[in-house]
């Protein structure tokens, strides 16, 4: 089984995704997560530090935005490779790489002539994708919360380059069309949505049960639906 963390910047996907690691562990079911690229990445703290003149001048945010795709390429390879009996987990999807891309093209932080080549390149990577089996997740675990919970979230965890004030604007922007997004538009895999409001897997541990319970719950009827396709 694959699945896939999705949510706003600073919800807790990597909490999740190991509390999620943990838990499978724990039942006696080989997993392993796969995290998003942030620590290692040499052109994040950029994006966020640098003024909108030094972005433009630079192109920085279509710059990451190749970075973060190129990574997302490799992970959904090695996803598929560790493919039964091992659960994947991983740390948001290639396929919301797209709907970051498309705010910062509406933001003007990336060209229509960038955004354009940016499509074509994720559709050439699609198109090597198809021929992997089972590409796509079984499920995406969406972190859902309001813009209020995701500013605290973010300010909590204290990574410098992401808590100056004037980010606001962008976190609101991307934060204000995400929901839309997911559960509209995103048609990859089956949706768990998460509370992030009313929870915490860190803090609590009846919240990370509750999570993993709904995780299990949900699981269980997709393998019950493609057992009902294949017979």
């Amino acid at each position: 089984m694959s699945i896939v963390i999705g949510g706003m910047i600073g919800l807790g996907k990597t909490s999740v995704a190991d509390t999620l690691n943990a838990h499978f562990k724990n039942k006696g079911i080989e997993s392993k997560v796969f995290y998003e690229a942030v620590d290692d990445n040499p052109i994040l703290p950029l994006y966020y530090e640098l003024t909108p003149e030094q972005l433009d001048a630079r192109r920085i945010p279509f710059l990451l935005q190749l970075f973060f795709l190129n990574k997302r390429f490799k992970t959904v390879k090695e996803c598929v490779n560790w493919r039964e009996p091992v659960y994947t987990i991983q740390d948001r999807s290639i396929y919301e790489d797209w709907y970051f891309a498309y705010v910062n093209k509406n933001l003007g932080r990336i060209s229509e002539l960038e955004f354009k080549i940016y499509e074509e390149l994720v559709d050439n990577m699609m198109e090597e994708l198809n021929e992997l089996p089972k590409k796509a997740p079984d499920l995406m675990v969406y972190l859902k919360g309001s813009f209020d919970t995701v500013i605290d979230r973010i300010m909590a965890r204290g990574r410098s380059f992401e808590i100056n004030p004037e980010l606001k604007e962008y976190y609101f922007e991307v934060w204000k069309g995400y929901d839309e997004w997911v559960l509209n538009q995103y048609a990859a895999s089956e949706v768990l949505v998460i509370d992030m409001d009313n929870t915490d897997v860190v803090k609590s541990k009846a919240d990370a049960i509750r999570v993993c319970n709904a995780v299990d719950e949900k699981l269980i009827k997709i393998l019950k639906i493609e057992k009902a396709q294949i017979g």
